[in-house]
């Protein structure tokens, strides 16, 4: 039970770190510039990506490792097809903010020239990721009281 719990409050906290950064990415992209903001970028996408980390992990271990309903119950409901077709959305979505801050960061690092007049549409992803996560949230609950089964 201790093991349940501590992977369920992991899975939610990553929920309350994720939303708030890729926002935090979001809006100091939006307004950035100069590379003066960069660490601010820099912070924001680490702990996007903290966040993402705990998801796969401690989402992995509640579907197909026994904690919750099991991985029949997951398999078999249709808006869990969904919110795994959303997950991998907002991944697609990440590979070009992911590559370009490596980039700048490799370009700081060097001390060379840094580009960013991608910001904006990097800015414009991580807001559609929002929404996307978001939804998420409406299909995971909707999915742990059962609603939606019949859809399938």
């Amino acid at each position: 039970m201790t093991i349940r719990w501590l992977v369920a409050s992991l899975h939610l906290l990553a929920l309350a770190i994720g939303l708030g950064a890729i926002f935090a990415r979001a809006r100091i992209l939006q307004r950035l510039r100069s590379v003066d903001a960069l660490p601010d970028v820099f912070l924001a996408d680490n702990l996007w990506a903290l966040a993402a980390l705990l998801w796969i992990t401690t989402g992995a271990a509640r579907a197909f490792a026994g904690l919750e309903k099991g991985t029949a119950y997951y398999f078999g409901h249709p808006l869990f097809w969904i919110k795994l077709g959303l997950f991998l959305l907002v991944f697609a979505l990440e590979l070009r903010p992911m590559t370009t801050l490596i980039r700048w960061r490799r370009a700081q690092q060097r001390g060379t020239t840094i580009d960013l007049s991608p910001a904006q549409s990097l800015a414009a992803l991580s807001r559609i990721q929002i929404v996307i996560v978001v939804l998420m949230v409406f299909l995971a609950v909707a999915i742990a009281r059962g609603l939606g089964q019949s859809l399938g």
